[in-house]
């Protein structure tokens, strides 16, 4: 396996399980890269472009990243919020009246970043072709009845995240996260982040798939007496229901799909884009000052819900926008913040040792939470950092 790029001294054992990964793995095209202290320390690149295909994987490949989108997006509301522009204890119908409907009146914005809105599934799950539309996933979870009283429990609001997250910011600033994005964050810091790629970007995006691979040994975690199997397969499972909010899934390598800006799902990155944008929101990085003050991070990483997630059917932990270090998402230390994406991409930060990770592929593998491949380079820089 010819591995490209570079880690600084100290940090080999990452370079070492990048290369497990594709020997042992099925890794087919993946990069990884982290920061420390706002200094780039690794960047590596190996495989190819497209998980079917041959040209290899360049400097610059993207790939979408599915839920690690949710990090990204959820410093948007954080940013507004640390700007004066939103309150996060107010009712989301206070920007947003018609959401009200429906017993929703009491739903706070936090609750939307903290996965206890009640608003897993739709009972009119979306077609493709209707998630093409900005406002059609607004409107119809502003139509839906909560699937338990919002705010006295936690459940991983899978795909209803990203419209919930995107109609609130468009209320506020009158755009979508998307551009807000682009024109607020990752356009000014030069970001290989996009979410709605532009067509100037679309030939650096690898073709993305279905990989086989060894089952991990932790991972998801099954709740006694109903197991993680059992919940994805019973149709009216609020787990089958949540991933079904759009019937049937997109074709992730579709360029409509692409182009669109769903926060929830399909923002696209470079591993150090996905990487960079971690190590901004902590500190200060080349040509650009930290975005998050202390308190928006303590706001990110500050637990709001634990405990048995009522679609994941494990025990899972969230702060405000972001999952938190846990067997479900295991990150560097219990002071991490991030999000991983189903299948394999994981992005995080960790202001207690200085680090943002960054790991994106195009081989997705069945895992919901934690990946194997993402585990294994977590685990080294660990290790090279003394931990």
């Amino acid at each position: 396996m010819d591995v490209h790029g570079t880690v600084a001294e100290g940090f080999e054992p990452v370079r070492e399980a990048f290369v497990r990964n594709f020997e042992s793995l099925g890794e087919r095209g993946a990069a990884v890269a982290v920061y420390r202290d706002g200094r780039r320390i690794v960047d590596l690149w190996a495989g190819t472009k497209d998980v079917d295909g041959t040209d290899p994987w360049e400097h610059g490949t993207a790939q979408v990243v599915r839920s690690a989108t949710k990090g990204v997006a959820a410093a948007v509301l954080l940013l507004l919020h640390q700007r004066g522009q939103l309150d996060l204890d107010a009712p989301v119908g206070h920007y947003w009246p018609e959401f009200k409907a429906r017993g929703k009146e009491r739903v706070l914005v936090r609750h939307v970043l903290n996965h206890r809105a009640g608003l897993p599934v739709l009972d009119r799950p979306l077609t493709p072709e209707q998630t093409l539309d900005p406002l059609r996933g607004p409107e119809a979870v502003a139509a839906q009845a909560p699937a338990w009283e919002p705010g006295t429990d936690h459940g991983y609001h899978a795909l209803t995240y990203g419209w919930l997250l995107d109609e609130l910011v468009r209320r506020v600033t009158g755009q979508g996260a998307g551009p807000w994005l682009a024109a607020e964050l990752t356009g000014p810091l030069g970001l290989d982040l996009w979410l709605g790629l532009p067509d100037t970007e679309a030939g650096r995006v690898g073709r993305a798939g279905r990989v086989e691979g060894p089952e991990p040994a932790g991972g998801l975690r099954s709740r006694p007496k109903r197991s993680v199997t059992e919940a994805y397969e019973d149709p009216d499972s609020l787990t089958r229901r949540a991933f079904a909010a759009i019937t049937p899934f997109p074709d992730q390598n579709d360029p409509a799909y692409r182009a669109a800006a769903l926060p929830a799902t399909n923002a696209i990155a470079t591993a150090d884009g996905l990487a960079r944008f971690y190590a901004t929101l902590i500190g200060d990085t080349a040509g650009a000052a930290r975005l998050f003050t202390p308190e928006t991070v303590e706001l990110a990483r500050a637990e709001e819900s634990a405990g048995p997630d009522r679609v994941l059917v494990v025990g899972t932990r969230f702060g405000l926008g972001y999952m938190l270090h846990g067997s479900a998402s295991p990150f560097l230390t219990p002071g991490s913040f991030g999000h991983p994406g189903r299948g394999g991409a994981l992005g995080f930060a960790d202001p207690d040792t200085g680090i943002a990770f960054g790991y994106v592929t195009n081989g997705f593998r069945k895992t919901v939470t934690a990946d194997p491949r993402a585990e294994g380079l977590v685990r080294a820089v660990r290790g090279a950092i003394g931990l």
